[in-house]
């Protein structure tokens, strides 16, 4: 039996209703015994695991923590640091709250619970060495290929800046640099990195930034300087890169087009000091699809975030500001990005459909470290269309955040680190209504879901009690 676009509208609608009065389970947090550890058995593992790669000589942290004597004296600053877990200050620099919303993300650099305990307990017993001949080998680096997910297909490197020391916030944009590229190829993902002379042994003379002097960076594709005229630049613009930010994994079902020819155009780079005179440049690493690739889903323009109604007191923690809007297709969140300023303290997103709210995910925020949670693709949000999406920020304008520069300030919407944005930056893909169905159909079948099972962020993935529509060779062709 053919199904029509209708039919599969009223489907889901009903299933809205059906299932508006859901539950929303949690995972529980593990413990771990108080059991000795040392280095040698215990921490070192994790210390060359986690934090070597910035915490080394010649590394972008400022102690090196390689051997047992460069990490023993530092045994309480570490044991603080990772007990912050999802607080701006945590080490590693990853904030996504456990225990709340979907927790499967591509790039999880969270410690887990029994290593934090461990490096409690070690810390606490005077820090251990254990047996030396039981210390594990430091892991070698390659400095010349330090990108977090491997060796692009392709790099561009950006024009030079130079920030002197003690410089004001500045706005400036560049001119094309070509990419090089000969054909047109599909992007699974692109990172960015600032490469710079900065000293680390000198980083964190000022209140934001620490080692960078690009705060953020805003870049198109184009094909010429006439094109950045003729053409919507909206439709050109690739992620913004951010201080500290991990890498953009796109859906694999949505890769982005980088069309031969074209030029990178830095729109807007928003440079900072980091209290040192520093010149450096930006590069972007392109990931390609395999020839042949080809999207299925479209890129999706989820806008949320106010610029107009922030109001920051001085003096205050825990203010909030809230966002709302409603979604006008089906969209498949892929990613969760929060974007505040100095005062920002932590971020959360949620889902209402009916008359149940769904938190999907919540995060600390740190404005020297700007993090986005790439979702697994079975557990991103699904969302139908109607659905709305809530977002709520939490602002800390006191002396306990250091990231603020005069706590008695008042502050409103604006550029500059010293006042405040709110913007959801993560992102999505939109879905007709028969690939919306036949996603939640696959996952279900993927993950094994039963009737009796919570799937947090896809309200309808369980809603076989109506029946599937056929969706094969729709009337309307489900348009």
């Amino acid at each position: 039996m053919h199904t029509s676009k209708k039919a599969v509208s009223q489907y889901i609608g009903l299933a809205i209703v059906f299932l508006s009065m859901g539950m929303i389970a949690q995972p529980a947090i593990g413990q771990h015994s108080d059991a000795e550890v040392t280095y040698a058995d215990d921490i070192a593992p994790i210390l060359n695991e986690n934090c070597v790669k910035c915490h080394r000589p010649a590394g972008v942290a400022p102690m090196s923590l390689t051997t047992y004597e460069e990490a023993q004296p530092w045994a309480p600053l570490i044991m603080y640091k990772t007990q912050l877990r999802d607080k701006m200050g945590a080490m590693p620099p990853y904030y996504l709250e456990r225990g709340i919303g979907i927790q499967h993300v591509k790039d999880d650099e969270r410690l887990s619970e029994e290593q934090i305990q461990m490096i409690a307990t070690w810390a606490q017993n005077n820090a251990p060495m254990g047996l030396r001949e039981n210390i594990p080998p430091v892991p070698e680096f390659d400095d010349s290929n330090a990108w977090r997910l491997g060796g692009p297909d392709l790099v561009v490197r950006l024009g030079d800046v130079t920030v002197k020391k003690g410089a004001p916030d500045s706005w400036i944009s560049d001119t094309l640099v070509p990419i090089g590229l000969t054909e047109d190829r599909y992007v699974s993902a692109v990172e960015m990195r600032e490469v710079n002379n900065a000293d680390s042994a000198a980083a964190g003379a000022t209140v934001v930034g620490g080692l960078y002097i690009f705060h953020h960076m805003s870049w198109a594709t184009v094909e010429s300087a006439e094109d950045v005229a003729k053409r919507d630049l909206e439709q050109l613009n690739w992620p913004v890169h951010e201080l500290g930010r991990n890498p953009d994994i796109f859906d694999p079902k949505a890769g982005r087009l980088l069309k031969a020819g074209t030029s990178v155009l830095p729109t807007t780079y928003h440079l900072h000091s980091n209290g040192q005179d520093t010149t450096g440049h930006m590069e972007l690493g392109f990931y390609f699809h395999p020839k042949g690739y080809e999207p299925e889903h479209k890129r999706g323009r989820m806008s949320l975030g106010d610029g107009l109604n922030i109001s920051i007191q001085g003096n205050l923690a825990n203010q909030e500001l809230h966002t709302y809007t409603v979604l006008q297709q089906h969209t498949k969140i892929s990613s969760f990005e929060p974007h505040l300023h100095g005062p920002g303290a932590r971020m959360c997103l949620e889902a209402i459909w009916g008359n149940q709210i769904e938190t999907l995910a919540c995060s600390g925020y740190d404005h020297n470290w700007v993090k986005q949670y790439t979702f697994e693709d079975d557990y991103a949000p699904l969302l139908p269309k109607g659905t709305i999406v809530h977002m709520i920020g939490f602002m800390d304008n006191t002396q306990a955040n250091t990231n603020v520069a005069d706590a008695r300030n008042w502050s409103g919407s604006g550029n500059a680190s010293i006042t405040n944005m709110f913007l959801h930056l993560g992102q999505s893909v939109t879905l007709t209504d028969q690939q919306f169905v036949k996603e939640m159909a696959d996952r279900r079948e993927r993950l094994g879901l039963t009737k009796n099972d919570h799937l947090i962020g896809c309200p309808l993935c369980l809603a076989d009690l109506l029946p599937l529509p056929d969706m094969s060779d729709s009337a309307d062709g489900g348009e």
